[in-house]
């Protein structure tokens, strides 16, 4: 055996010495061998530099020398490890206790702190604890509840009243010459939608007006949105003051283009305060206030005398020493930004006037002051000397008891302004919750009721000391604070009894503005109407709690939604996609549908491809529009309405935007079966599955929702196209005689020249279902064919025609796609492969080429939109849902004004107005009645 081993040790040392090469390198070069080495010595740095695990210092030593004073006292580690520890401990955020937190001092700050980026409304903590919170426009806002009161909601709005807090509306307030101010807004408005800034019953200041601005000149081009204007009543200064109520998208486009049209370009000066260097006692004070969080100690005597912490009022994200205020040298206009100075809350609903009157008390007479040394209501007293004013007081308040009387807001004209000052509304807080009830036994004098509904509110009574910024200022710093209130309150002899303040009660200004509701259409008038409360700012939340415990609910965003939908009006910016703010709204929606579809996995989506849906989570206006004029210049080029030969136009009528769409049958490879599947024929050509080479860039996207469109908005027009929406024959034939009064009929002398002037051009409309179904976003507008028509007369109860399923063209190059990433992620296992192998390049461009392909969605430009189906797109759904008001599916959006006038010029007497309606994800198309409220 020991042979053995000593034979099996020799061969072993042999053996290895044949494994050692011949011949070693004499040298090497530090340099290059470094160099190619260069990337294991960096990973071997990284390592080591970075921690491999989570755990502290302490928890790396063994178990038998753990002790449980090292988390907290560094110095019972061992001292090799003291120093990696400290550094540790400074990495550490050092989180104050919640009951250093939640002091008041604190909270305070740690608020001003998180209102610097975003705008917080003085109701947000209100909100926050009842709201699912968003961040839109450079606000936090309230979105929707957190509890279950969608129908709760709604039953508010027709029943009782629904509160909404408006306050992030912008108000930008024009002050002028009234012949300036009206020579420059005519640029950017017109009398063809109606209302303007000239109209009689809005300059006096009696009424608040509504209208769509545009770009100086540019009329019906480039939209800037909607505002509400109200008009200062004249006050015998030459000097009129204006202010003009947007939504916060919308503002910087307005503001930009007031600046323009009134050459307001150099801010106003502000007076800029000098520093003052503060004393030893102030800077302590000041030490004591930075260091917050940390304990009070007994023995600091300036600890109950620290400087306290303000609350941010207003807009927390202002510079103070920034100008909001732009003045003309040449025309002396002044443009302010008012925002977040006038606060704006909105009740909703028929019996919102009875809130109002249940909630707020006019003000007192007051003609002495309550106390020399502060400036608490001192310009009340002073106007109370003044025997005008006293009267004009007296007259305001009788006309607003007389709302308790009133059963709905909307029997009062609409707009109606009236100003008022009033008590503080903390002093008449019932004692629980109460439902605000009209009382109409009150009012005996029903003369004057009448008369308010007739004439309304007289214009002197539309005047308000809200419109003084000093009064407004004074209002703010003077009010009585909440804990000085409660403190008057634990006086009383009897506990819970009515608060009396006497003289030291505070005076507000305020503004109603009445809201008439739904206006357009004959059904359900009135609906949605109420009141809007202007305050100054400071008062919000005083305000707020009252009107809660009257019984009203609050609404979000998402009731103010469902507000104008049920109204059947366009809600701002979601359905204005002519301006800057409509498309930007657009975009981030895209963004958000696309993220939540690829979250999803393939077999769990919808494959948009097959369902024939080209765009899901957005609308190609632009692309719908060409698409409409490029099929009326190659079908109806010639026709002309001073064509001489009647015959040759009739030829030429009925090829009129004639759609062209195969449908072919073709077995499918996979199951085997017999597919129906559509050719995609466009005006440009047959977009052949071969052909499709290349994916559709971010700006052919962006060109495609670019508004080279406009929406349709005049009046005149538009009541025109509502009157051929209507059957002229058959069951469902209307007799409007209000409507159709003056209306000409369809013919080519009228429509024509409609067509020339507005190529391409929206219309807002309203679809209503004529049978089950719920319209969902993005959903389709299609014009129905004969044979639909035939067999809907057939057949009472069918619902609609079926789309064919589609091929889709662009799965075999997401299948090659994948293949391509999963060789990669095995190259990338071997790092010296990759650094090596010169053949990775081109299939690293080929992976670019196509890395935006999704499996499920059309990953090209787009072909032509309107023949991708089978049947002919008119529109897009914007908004739709099963409506609570009606019992059944409604739906808002836009068609192409050209396809309209086609389809409705086609369609037989009996069946005008009738489309078809298919939500992205189905191939269900349903019957449903297409009409424009005017």
């Amino acid at each position: 055996k020991g042979q053995n081993r000593g034979e099996r040790g020799r061969g072993g040392r042999q053996g290895g010495r044949q494994s050692v090469p011949e011949e070693m390198p004499k040298y090497i070069t530090v340099s290059a061998f470094a160099q190619a080495r260069a990337a294991e010595i960096n990973a071997m740095l990284k390592a080591v530099a970075q921690k491999s695990s989570n755990c502290l210092v302490f928890q790396t030593l063994p178990r038998h020398m753990r002790r449980r004073a090292m988390s907290h006292n560094i110095k019972r580690l061992p001292r090799r490890l003291q120093e990696i520890a400290r550094k540790e401990k400074k990495e550490q955020s050092k989180t104050k206790c919640r009951k250093a937190r939640r002091r008041h001092i604190n909270l305070v700050a740690e608020f001003n702190r998180r209102q610097r980026k975003n705008i917080w409304l003085e109701t947000h903590i209100w909100h926050a604890k009842r709201f699912h919170m968003v961040k839109k426009w450079g606000y936090c806002l309230g979105d929707s509840p957190t509890e279950k009161c969608y129908r709760a909601c709604y039953r508010a709005m027709t029943n009782h009243c629904l509160l909404q807090d408006l306050s992030y509306y912008c108000c930008l307030e024009l002050t002028g010459k009234e012949n300036e101010l009206l020579k420059q807004l005519a640029r950017i408005c017109s009398t063809d939608t109606g209302l303007t800034f000239e109209e009689a019953c809005c300059l006096s200041g009696k009424f608040e007006g509504c209208l769509n601005l545009y770009q100086a000149d540019r009329y019906p081009e480039d939209t800037l949105g909607p505002v509400t204007f109200i008009w200062k009543p004249r006050d015998g200064s030459e000097n009129r003051r204006l202010w003009i109520w947007m939504h916060p998208a919308l503002k910087q486009d307005i503001l930009r283009e007031l600046k323009a049209i009134f050459q307001c370009s150099e801010p106003e000066e502000i007076c800029i305060p000098e520093p003052v260097t503060p004393s030893i006692q102030e800077e302590k004070q000041m030490d004591v206030v930075l260091s917050l969080g940390k304990k009070r100690k007994r023995e600091d005597k300036e600890g109950e005398r620290a400087m306290p912490v303000k609350k941010i009022i207003g807009d927390g994200t202002r510079d103070p020493f920034q100008s909001y205020s732009w003045i003309s040298q040449t025309t002396g206009v002044v443009i302010s930004d008012r925002t977040m100075e006038i606060l704006r809350y909105r009740l909703i609903g028929p019996l919102s006037h009875s809130v109002l009157t249940e909630t707020l008390r006019a003000a007192s007479l007051q003609t002495e002051m309550a106390d020399s040394e502060t400036e608490l209501n001192n310009w009340w007293v002073e106007n109370c000397k003044d025997s005008e004013k006293v009267s004009l007081h007296q007259r305001q308040s009788a006309i607003f008891e007389l709302l308790e009387g009133i059963s709905s807001p909307s029997e009062m004209p609409p707009g109606t302004i009236l100003g008022l000052t009033v008590g503080d509304p903390r002093v008449n807080l019932p004692k629980k919750k109460t439902k605000a009830m009209p009382d109409f036994e009150k009012y005996q004098d029903n003369d004057k009721v009448r008369q308010l509904y007739l004439e309304g509110v007289p214009v002197d009574c539309a005047h308000s000391f809200i419109w003084d910024q000093d009064i407004c200022k004074n209002v703010t710093e003077n009010k009585i604070s909440e804990q000085d209130l409660n403190h008057m309150r634990a006086q009383l002899l009897v506990p819970g009894s009515h608060l009396d303040l006497g003289p030291c009660e505070s005076k507000i200004p305020i503004l109603l503005v009445q809201q008439p509701g739904k206006m357009a259409g004959e059904d359900r008038p009135g609906w949605g109407s109420g009141w809007d409360i202007y305050l100054p700012k400071g008062w919000g939340m005083a305000f707020w709690i009252p009107f809660i415990y009257r019984g009203v609910r609050v609404g979000g965003l998402q009731e103010a939604l469902k507000h104008s939908e049920y109204q059947r009006t366009p809600h701002t910016p979601n359905d204005f996609p002519d301006c800057q703010a409509g498309i930007q709204f657009a975009k981030e929606l895209e963004t958000s549908l696309l993220e939540k579809f690829k979250r999803r996995p393939p077999a769990k989506r919808p494959n948009y491809v097959k369902l024939g849906t080209l765009s899901p989570f957005v609308c190609p206006w632009g692309q719908l529009t060409k698409n409409w004029e490029a099929r009326m210049k190659a079908s109806g080029e010639s026709v002309h309405p001073s064509s001489p030969h009647p015959e040759q136009r009739a030829t030429e009528e009925h090829s009129f935007c004639d759609p062209k769409a195969k449908v072919v049958k073709e077995a499918s490879s996979e199951t085997g079966e017999v597919e129906e599947t559509m050719e995609i024929t466009s005006s440009e050509g047959v977009l052949e599955a071969e052909d499709v080479t290349g994916m559709q860039d971010l700006d052919e996207r962006d060109k495609t929702m670019a508004s080279d469109f406009i929406v349709l908005r005049s009046e005149k027009l538009l009541m025109q196209l509502s009157a051929w929406c209507y059957p002229t024959a058959g069951k469902d034939r209307r007799v409007r005689l209000v409507s159709r009064l003056g209306q000409k009929e369809m013919t080519e002398d009228v429509f024509l020249p409609i067509l020339m002037s507005y190529p391409k051009a929206l219309v807002w409309v309203k679809l209503s279902l004529l049978r089950k179904g719920n319209p969902e976003l993005h959903a389709m507008i299609c014009i129905p064919t004969e044979d639909d028509f035939l067999h809907l007369s057939k057949d009472k109860l069918f619902c609609g025609p079926q789309e064919p399923k589609h091929r889709d063209i662009f799965k075999h190059k997401v299948q090659k796609l994948k293949e391509e990433k999963k060789k990669k992620k095995k190259k990338k296992d071997n790092t010296k492969a990759l650094e090596s192998d010169p053949l990775s390049v081109p299939d690293k461009e080929t992976t670019e080429e196509h890395e935006d392909l999704i499996l499920g969605l059309w990953g090209d430009a787009l072909p032509d939109v309107t023949s991708h189906c089978s049947r002919t797109l008119l529109g897009y759904v914007t908004r739709g849902d099963f409506s609570l008001a009606v019992g059944y599916g409604e739906a808002l959006g836009f068609v192409s004004l050209t396809g309209l006038l086609y389809m409705l010029h086609n369609q037989p007497a009996d069946k005008k107005g009738l489309v078809l309606i298919r939500t992205p994800a189905s191939l269900q198309y349903r019957f449903a009645r297409l009409n424009i409220e005017v």
